[in-house]
C-alpha cells in the first residue's frame, strides 16, 4: 500500500533524478548478480548506489554487485562518471565484462572487473574507433564474441574532413559485424562468412560448441526486422552454416538439449504474421542446409513471452506478460510447452540465470515499488537485493487499482485506476486524465511507473485520477488479442478505452465535465484520434504520436509493420486509402480540443514530420494548441531538462484546462 503519510513534496526533479536499475546478470555460479544502475547527471549517488551522472543531463551508469541471497549490500565496481553498461560474467564467475565509454563519450569499449576489487581492477580489452555495440564471453574463457561496425579508414576520415559525406541510402549505415577477441593477444578475427549482414545477437551453445547468430540484411530497422535470418557459426574456424529466415522481430536466441539432440529456440511475431503477440519458435538445427521446420511452442496460449533465456542444465526459461501480471515459465522438453514456474503481481523483466538454472535475478516492479533487483532460486521467492531509489519511501502514492471491463462484443479487458493522492472513491468525482500505452503491443502491468512518459502518480499528486486501459492489440493476452490491431487501429482499441471512461463515469469516479487524455507514440496517436472523434475531451496531450499512418509507413522506422498497422500505404494507387480513415490528420477539421504536442527533433521511429502536420492542420481549422520541440531528442526524452519541462508543462496543461470548474 502507498505510505499512509506525505513526508516529502513529490517533484519533478525527484521524478527525473530517480536512479533505475536495468540489466542484471547471476554469475555461472549462481552466487553473485551484477547490475548497472542509471542516473541523470545532477542525481547523485545514493544510499541503492545510484550512478553519478554527467554534466550534459544525459544518463550515465554505474556498475553493481551484490550477493544472490542478501548476505552482503549491493556494492559499486564502478563510479558512474561514465554510461557503464550490459555486465555479462566470465564463464568462471571470477570477472565481469562490461560496456563503457569512459575514454571516449559516446565510443563504447570493452572492460573487465574483478567482482572483489575495484576500479583500480579494471583492464580496457578494446580501443577500436567508433567502439563496439555489444559482446558475449564464450566458454573457453579465452575469447569474447563482439559486435562492431568496421572501423573507419583513411579515406572515410579524408571523406569527413573534407565533408564529402554525401549518404548513398542502403548503405549509409554501416552494418554491425561478429568479431572474435583473443583476451590474451588482444588480436581480434572478423567473421567473414556473414558477408554484409548486420549481426545484431549471438549466444554460445551452452556445451561451449558454436554460436547461434542472429544478422538482419541491413540495420535499417523497418527492413532489418522483416529479413532476419538464423546462423550458426564456429567460433574456432569461422564457418558459418545458415538456418535461413525467421519470423518478424526475431530475437533471443536460446540454445537447449533433448534427448541428445540439440534446438535452437527463439522470440517472434506468431508465424506467418507481421501484426501480433510474440511467440517462441523452435527448431532442431540441421547438419547441412536451412532449417525446414519451425515450431511455435506458444500457440494458443493466452498469454504472451516477453523474454526466453537458456540455461546449461536444462531447457530455456521464459517470462510471460499475463494481465497485469508476469510469470515466469520452463519449457517442458517432453510435451513441448511451457509450464508455469511461478506468476508475481506487476512486471519482470531483464531475467537472467545461473549456468544451472537454479538461481534467477530479475527486474521487479508493483504498484508502489520501482524496479529494482530481485533474486532467489528458480521456483522462487525472489528476494529484493538492490536499494536503488531509498528516497521514494518518503513520498505519498495515489492508491492503484486494477480494473477489470468487458468490451460491448464481450472481451474482457483489465487496466488501471491511480486515484488522487490521499483521495477514496468516495471523495470524487475527480477530473480524470486517461494515459494510452504505446506500441499499440505494450502494456501497463500492475508497476509503479514515474517518469516523463508514464507519468500517472505525478498527475495523481496534483489531485487528478489517472485511468491507465490496456486496450486490444496490446501484450499479454496472447496472440489474437494482439491482431486486432492489424490494419483497425482507433477502431476497437478506441471504444475499449471510451468503455473504461464511461465505467468510471458512471460510478462517480470520474468527472464527464473534467476529462483529458494524453499518450506517448502510439498512445499519442489515439489521444489525437480520441478528439476527432468527440468533444467529450477538455484536454488532450500527444506525445511523439502518429497523425498520419500514410506518412509513418514510407518514413518511419518501421515501415511495412506501420503500414500493417495503419491498413495501407500511399504506392497503391490513388485511393481512397484505408491509412487515411484511420489517421487523425483526417479528421482534424473535427476537433474542438485543446491539444498540446510534444516531439523530438531527432526522432526516426515517429518523424517530427507527423507533429508538424498535425500542428498545421491545428492551426488551419484555429484550434487551441501548443508544439514543443525537444532538441537532439529521438523518440522519448533523455536529457534532463527536457524531462523537467515536459513533466511541468503536461501537468499546467492539464491544470489550465481541467480545473477550470468551480470547487475543482
Amino acid at each position: 500500500m502507498p505510505h499512509p503519510e506525505p513526508t516529502d513534496p513529490l517533484t519533478a526533479e525527484l521524478v527525473v533524478d530517480i536512479a533505475a536499475a536495468v540489466t542484471p546478470a547471476v554469475s555461472p555460479d549462481g552466487r553473485l548478480v551484477a547490475y548497472d544502475v542509471v542516473a541523470h547527471g545532477d542525481a547523485g549517488g545514493n544510499a541503492g548506489g545510484g550512478a553519478g551522472g554527467n554534466a550534459g543531463g544525459r544518463p550515465s551508469g554505474a556498475i553493481l554487485v551484490a550477493a544472490v541471497d542478501g548476505s552482503a549490500a549491493p556494492r559499486r565496481l564502478t563510479d558512474g562518471a561514465a554510461r557503464e553498461r550490459a555486465p555479462k560474467w566470465a564463464p568462471d564467475s571470477a570477472a565481469l565484462f562490461f560496456i563503457s565509454d569512459r575514454e571516449e563519450e559516446g565510443s563504447a569499449q570493452l572492460r573487465r572487473i574483478r567482482p572483489d576489487g575495484g576500479e583500480d581492477t579494471v583492464e580496457t580489452l578494446t580501443s577500436r574507433r567508433g567502439g563496439i555495440v555489444g559482446h558475449c564471453p564464450l566458454l573457453d574463457g579465452r575469447t569474447v564474441a563482439l559486435l562492431a561496425a568496421d572501423e573507419p579508414t583513411a579515406e572515410d576520415e579524408r571523406r569527413e574532413a573534407e565533408r564529402d559525406d554525401a549518404k548513398v541510402w542502403g548503405r549509409h549505415l554501416p552494418p554491425t559485424r561478429l568479431r572474435l577477441l583473443d583476451l590474451a593477444s588482444g588480436v581480434v578475427r572478423t567473421v567473414d562468412g556473414l558477408g554484409d549482414r548486420h549481426v545484431v545477437e549471438v549466444t554460445q551453445r551452452p556445451d561451449g560448441g558454436p554460436l547461434a547468430v542472429l544478422s538482419w540484411s541491413t540495420p535499417e530497422l523497418g527492413h532489418g526486422v522483416m529479413t532476419a535470418e538464423l546462423h550458426v557459426v564456429d567460433p574456432g574456424s569461422g564457418a558459418v552454416h545458415d538456418l535461413g529466415p525467421v519470423g518478424a522481430e526475431a530475437q533471443s536466441p536460446a540454445w537447449w538439449k533433448h534427448d541428445g539432440g540439440w534446438h535452437l529456440a527463439h522470440l517472434a511475431v506468431t508465424p506467418g504474421q507481421l501484426i501480433g503477440g510474440l511467440a517462441v519458435v523452435d527448431t532442431v538445427p540441421p547438419t547441412t542446409g536451412p532449417a525446414v521446420e519451425h515450431r511455435n511452442l506458444t500457440a494458443d496460449m493466452s498469454v504472451c513471452p516477453t523474454e526466453l533465456v537458456q540455461v546449461a542444465d536444462g531447457p530455456p526459461l521464459a517470462l510471460f506478460a499475463d494481465g497485469l501480471d508476469t510469470a515466469l515459465y520452463r519449457l517442458d522438453p517432453e510435451t513441448l510447452r511451457f509450464q508455469q514456474l511461478s506468476k508475481t503481481p506487476g512486471l519482470l523483466a531483464g531475467l537472467t540465470a545461473s549456468r544451472s538454472g537454479d538461481t534467477v535475478a530479475v527486474l521487479a516492479s508493483t504498484a508502489y515499488e520501482p524496479k529494482d533487483v530481485h533474486a532467489g532460486p528458480v521456483g522462487g521467492p525472489l528476494a529484493r537485493i538492490g536499494d536503488t531509489a531509498p528516497e521514494l519511501r518518503g513520498i505519498r502514492w495515489g492508491v492503484q487499482e486494477r480494473l477489470s471491463h468487458r468490451a460491448a462484443d464481450g472481451l474482457q479487458l483489465d487496466g488501471l485506476l491511480i486515484l488522487p493522492v490521499g483521495r477514496a472513491r468516495d471523495d470524487g468525482p475527480f477530473p480524470l486524465v486517461t494515459l494510452v500505452h504505446g506500441g499499440p503491443y505494450s502494456r501497463y502491468a500492475d508497476e509503479f511507473a514515474l517518469n516523463a512518459v508514464d507519468c500517472g502518480q505525478w498527475l495523481a499528486a496534483a489531485g487528478y485520477a489517472v485511468l491507465l486501459p490496456n486496450p486490444r492489440g496490446g501484450s499479454g493476452h496472447g496472440h489474437e488479442f494482439a491482431a486486432t490491431a492489424a490494419g483497425a487501429v482507433g477502431g476497437d482499441e478506441w471504444t475499449d478505452v471510451l468503455g473504461f471512461i464511461d465505467l468510471l463515469v458512471a460510478q462517480g469516479v470520474a468527472d464527464p465535465e473534467r476529462l483529458g487524455i494524453g499518450g506517448w507514440s502510439h498512445g499519442g496517436f489515439l489521444a489525437a484520434w480520441a478528439i476527432g472523434r468527440t468533444d467529450r475531451f477538455k484536454a488532450a496531450m500527444m506525445g511523439a504520436g502518429i497523425s498520419d499512418w500514410g506518412a509513418q509507413a514510407g518514413t518511419g522506422d518501421w515501415g511495412i509493420l506501420d503500414a500493417a498497422l495503419g491498413g495501407s500505404n500511399g504506392w497503391d494507387g490513388p485511393g481512397p486509402h484505408l491509412h487515411d480513415r484511420n489517421s487523425p490528420l483526417s479528421h482534424a477539421a473535427r476537433i474542438r480540443t485543446p491539444m498540446l504536442i510534444l516531439h523530438g527533433e531527432q526522432d526516426t521511429n515517429v518523424p517530427l514530420g507527423q507533429a508538424i502536420h498535425f500542428h498545421r492542420a491545428l492551426r488551419h481549422f484555429g484550434v487551441e494548441h501548443e508544439f514543443v520541440v525537444y532538441p537532439r531528442e529521438g523518440h522519448g526524452l533523455e536529457e534532463r531538462a527536457h524531462q523537467l519541462d515536459a513533466l511541468r508543462r503536461i501537468r499546467a496543461w492539464y491544470d489550465r484546462l481541467l480545473r477550470t470548474r468551480a470547487g475543482a
